[in-house]
């Protein structure tokens, strides 16, 4: 080959080399701008829920630990407020709380660890697994009508007088049973929702006959230790635990402690302590086949009556104002002085985690908010809530006042503050906690004329006449509530009661 050919080859062949180089640096930088942006983005949304965080703390509507994850990596834990105000011990992300409801993940993913080891079927029967259960109602009632809250047996924690006597005595579980967990069916079990404590409390208790162990013990073997959740377990009352927040609860007159409660009581439905990073690691497992293999977890997960599966909600939430949609599978827990919920955006692997112990605090709210923020969507930083102001108002003045105010600032200050119908609602037991049953009333009545057409209100309305004893106008706002929600077991139950008083 000549010179000059092998001169102008060799210069085509630089030529392509330097090309290559260019393109290789252009896609490095290109991509260092992307990973700089994908930075940013994430830092951003890292600071609208701290500022969300804060605010709700700066209002004194959250104390307690978050965590979220992005895509299966944490990008936020932090805690708010005290652990212990007593001593000014602040909240961390690996503070333990009581979780109360969310116990119940951790039964049902025992009970589907058991069927698919051949040792309960989900459609045997109650009385299969606890022979000395009665009868007529036991063999009825199925594994799954347990799971799912369709079993129909009264759920023990509505039982009148239940909250204010039974929580603080030491019952044994063969009494439990006999006694709180074997009522009349209120409905055919399979035909219909309705939330039960009872429920979860009874298949903690065949996880152990089945077994031959203790709740306790199962949940260490099979769930705890597997997953190195080293900072969860039983909650005994008689137990020392490190970094336990203690429980509040807000009335009118400032922050009280919670009232004690005999945590053996709660069993399956709720006896259990975490924290926000432990129930991460539980997340985790759950997008694995690391306790329960996928086609045990799909029952696990698939809801049956009112979106509701085992232990589990599944459902789709809206996005900002947007017509987009996410599915979530969540649940929510309360016991005295503590909200939990664990909130699991699956496609995208996002989690939510937040712990709270000062009672009642609108986690789902929240949530809401923060998943606003993980997609990108508009999102509403909270409002001051309006209950806590109208309380200031009737302790240091009167109702009329109050109830002058509420209208003037609804007109005036509609931004500013949190006018929602749970708003009202939470002011009149808290009133009705100090024994201000005139001035619950009245503020019952005031949610009832702002808020017509739903039913909760006449249902508290009613509460607050039966206890003021009279009769004829509970009766009157029973009656109307359970005709704005068929599905009001509470209204079917008071209004009968207020028909034997007859």
């Amino acid at each position: 080959m000549p010179l000059s050919q092998i001169i102008n080859k060799g210069d085509v062949e630089m030529t392509k080399f330097f090309k290559s180089i260019s393109t290789t640096i252009i896609f490095i930088f290109v991509m260092y701008l992307l990973g700089c942006s994908t930075d940013n983005l994430s830092q951003d949304k890292v600071s609208n829920i701290d500022e969300l965080m804060t605010t709700f703390s700066e209002n004194g509507q959250f104390n307690g630990s978050v965590l979220v994850a992005e895509e299966g990596k944490v990008i936020y834990k932090k805690g708010f407020g005290f652990a212990n105000m007593e001593w000014n011990i602040p909240n961390k992300p690996d503070t333990k709380f009581r979780i109360g409801s969310i116990t119940k993940q951790f039964v049902s993913m025992q009970i589907m660890q058991l069927v698919e080891e051949g040792k309960i079927n989900l459609d045997s029967k109650l009385s299969d697994y606890l022979p000395n259960y009665r009868k007529d109602t036991g063999e009825k009632i199925t594994i799954h009508h347990l799971l799912t809250h369709t079993s129909g047996i009264p759920s023990y924690t509505g039982i009148p007088g239940f909250w204010t006597d039974s929580t603080r005595n030491h019952y044994q579980i063969d009494y439990m049973v006999k006694n709180f967990h074997s009522g009349d069916l209120e409905f055919e079990p399979g035909s219909k929702y309705n939330y039960n404590n009872t429920g979860y409390y009874l298949l903690a208790v065949i996880i152990e006959r089945v077994t031959g162990k203790s709740f306790k013990e199962n949940l260490q073997e099979r769930i705890l230790n597997p997953l190195q959740m080293n900072n969860s377990g039983i909650d005994r009352n008689e137990e020392i635990l490190e970094n336990k927040a203690a429980g509040y609860m807000k009335r009118l007159t400032g922050m009280v402690k919670d009232p004690y409660f005999y945590m053996p009581n709660a069993l399956g439905a709720g006896n259990m302590y975490s924290t926000v990073e432990d129930l991460y690691l539980w997340d985790r497992a759950l997008h694995s086949e690391d306790l329960l293999s996928d086609k045990y977890k799909d029952i696990m997960f698939t809801p049956f009556l009112n979106n509701y599966a085992y232990a589990w909600g599944n459902r789709k939430i809206a996005l900002g104002e947007s017509t987009d949609s996410v599915q979530v599978i969540s649940h929510s827990g309360g016991i005295n002085g503590f909200n939990t919920i664990i909130y699991r955006l699956i496609k995208n692997n996002h989690l939510i985690v937040i712990f709270n112990n000062t009672g009642g605090t609108n986690l789902g709210g929240v949530s809401r908010a923060i998943t606003n923020i993980l997609y990108d969507k508009p999102y509403e930083l909270p409002k001051i809530s309006i209950a806590e102001l109208l309380g200031k108002t009737i302790m240091n003045r009167d109702i009329e006042s109050a109830i002058k105010q509420y209208h003037d600032f609804k007109t005036n200050q509609q931004d500013v503050y949190n006018f929602a119908e749970s708003e009202l609602n939470i002011l009149g037991y808290q009133l009705l906690g100090i024994e201000k049953v005139k001035e619950a009333i009245d503020i019952f009545k005031l949610n009832v004329e702002e808020f017509p057409e739903a039913s909760n209100p006449y249902d508290s309305l009613g509460e607050a006449y039966m206890i003021s004893g009279d009769k004829e106008l509970a009766n009157k706002n029973y009656a109307k509530s359970l005709e704005l929600n068929p599905e009001n077991t509470n209204a079917i139950l008071m209004l009968k009661k207020i028909s034997e008083m007859k």
